[in-house]
């Protein structure tokens, strides 16, 4: 028998899919590990969470499925994108790593696009912007804030890369994960060197690009027999979690988009050339398909914002055993009326990205009654989230993307509420498929792929993944969201500079 084995480092946890060449699922397990916040807006983690982790979980994966170490031929990773991890020469990690939706690098982001030459020549060498999520800020703050951990600094790596180096000893990334550190040539597929030198930053930190099913070592022999492994088992390049979801759910050929509904929400499309949006809304970087690229735009808070409200403001729900907290809520929104009866919410807990890029950003419950429950709480949580992915699916929608189908992912999509809220504020059928694993499922399929599996991913997918339901808008929610959503686009723009006002204090 043969197997593949995907692995994700999440933000709240990492997960190890064992999937058979068909590509059926056969075993997973999922390990969980704390976010620091030790300022406003910082998010930092230790990537030696996120090693026990893949530990834990590739063991339980291997006894859970009961394969022998030889039949597991080659991994697949992907991982929370945009993370910094500072080695020094001897391969220890300087400092906990700054996460993707860190906020502290307003400054650095303003210094890369003075040293570039000014916002239209910094799209031009890497395709996007400087936004404070993005991995060269981190570095640069580390340069300006901690000189001594600067001068120590001999590598930088995303998280996947890191969980890469302590599988196999090798420093390599790939072209979807290196788009997200505003350093690499989207469209050369490479680092830019012109950026690069402008930065003064030393190109020997970084990594060896590869394409995402390019093998890029094999297991240590310690590291294989502590997991259960054959030190033949190849590990390939992987993908940053955006492209492994999309990979994960089929989005592979242009005129399929999927709208993620996970920690953060992701709205994205494959492109077979590399197009960009000029007013810098929506990322443009490489895809896990091979030689191809993908426009993205995210939502900072998507699930998460659910997430937040549940723990800091339903804390009963949560310690009550025996339901499901996540359930009430739904039960209790799905009894509101579309367009929560004048309750709108704004899902910056963490800044936002698109297409406000501003850190500043506040989430804010708008237009509070003594008419408002829970209820209406949760469900304007969803729907708040709807509307800032469908300003990135409009924008996408502008730019002569087709768009004819849109598939839902990630925990939110579990929903039945919420995929029915998306339909509505898309206007738009959504649909599910039948892989729910996300970026694990994905780079299972690219190791596969790797290994000879399959001819390319293409075919990979079209093999494996099948749409098995579909949600159609329902006209009179679809009109009552098209009159919400110019107004709750309003709001951000009325309250943009209060929000720079409350960040001074």
């Amino acid at each position: 028998m043969t197997y593949y084995l995907g692995i994700d480092i999440g933000t709240s946890g990492t997960k190890s899919l064992l999937i058979d060449a068909a590509g059926n699922p056969i075993a997973e397990a999922t390990a969980t590990y704390p976010l620091a916040t030790p300022k406003p807006l910082w998010t930092e983690q230790n990537p030696d969470d996120w090693w026990n982790a893949t530990k834990s979980t590739v063991i339980a994966v291997i006894k859970k499925a009961k394969v022998k170490s030889h039949e597991v031929r080659a991994i697949g990773l992907s991982g929370q994108m945009h993370g910094s991890v500072f080695l020094n020469a001897r391969g220890k990690v300087i400092r906990p790593a700054l996460l993707w939706n860190d906020q502290r690098t307003s400054a650095e982001c303003d210094e890369i696009t003075q040293r570039a030459g000014g916002r239209e020549a910094l799209i031009r060498m890497v395709a996007n912007p400087a936004l404070t999520g993005f991995t060269a800020p981190k570095l640069l703050w580390l340069r300006n804030h901690e000189p001594k951990n600067y001068d120590s600094l001999k590598y930088l790596l995303l998280p996947k890369d890191e969980i890469r180096r302590r599988l196999t000893g090798e420093l390599a990334t790939d072209a979807s994960d290196a788009s997200g550190m505003l350093l690499l040539d989207v469209r050369k597929r490479n680092w830019s060197t012109e950026l690069l030198s402008k930065l003064d930053i030393d190109p020997a930190i970084l990594a060896r690009v590869y394409e995402s099913e390019e093998v890029t070592g094999t297991l240590r022999s310690d590291v294989a027999a502590e997991l259960g492994l054959s030190t033949d088992c190849k590990v390939v390049a992987g993908a940053g979690d955006c492209a492994a979801g999309a990979v994960g759910n089929g989005i592979v050929r242009q005129g399929i988009l999927t709208a993620s509904l996970g920690t953060s929400g992701v709205v994205f499309c494959h492109s077979d050339t590399p197009q960009y949006d000029a007013a810098g809304r929506l990322h443009t970087f490489c895809h896990a398909v091979h030689g191809k690229w993908h426009m993205m735009g995210v939502t900072l808070s998507a699930a998460g914002s659910l997430q937040w409200f549940a723990s800091q403001l339903c804390s009963e729900l949560m310690k009550k055993k025996g339901i499901d907290p996540y359930e009430v809520l739904n039960q209790e929104a799905d009894h509101v009326a579309p367009g929560s009866e004048g309750l709108f919410f704004l899902p910056y807990l963490a800044g936002e990205r698109t297409p406000h890029a501003d850190a500043n950003a506040r989430g804010c419950f708008i237009g509070l009654t003594n008419k408002h429950g829970r209820g209406h709480l949760a469900r304007s949580v969803m729907e708040g989230v709807g509307y800032s992915l469908r300003e990135s699916l409009e924008i996408i929608q502008t730019l002569g993307v087709p768009v004819k189908e849109i598939r839902l992912s990630g925990g939110g999509a579990k929903s039945a509420l919420w995929k029915q809220i998306l339909a509505d504020s898309f206007g738009q059928k959504v649909c599910t498929i039948n892989a729910e694993q996300g970026p694990a499922f994905g780079v299972a399929l690219l190791a596969a792929v790797g290994n000879g599996e399959f001819k390319n991913i293409e075919e990979a997918c079209k093999a494996t993944i099948s749409v098995v339901e579909k949600v159609a808008p329902r006209k009179p929610a679809q009109k009552k969201y098209d009159a919400g959503f110019p107004v709750y686009q309003r709001l951000y723009q009325s309250l943009k500079d209060r929000f720079v006002d409350i960040s001074r204090l």
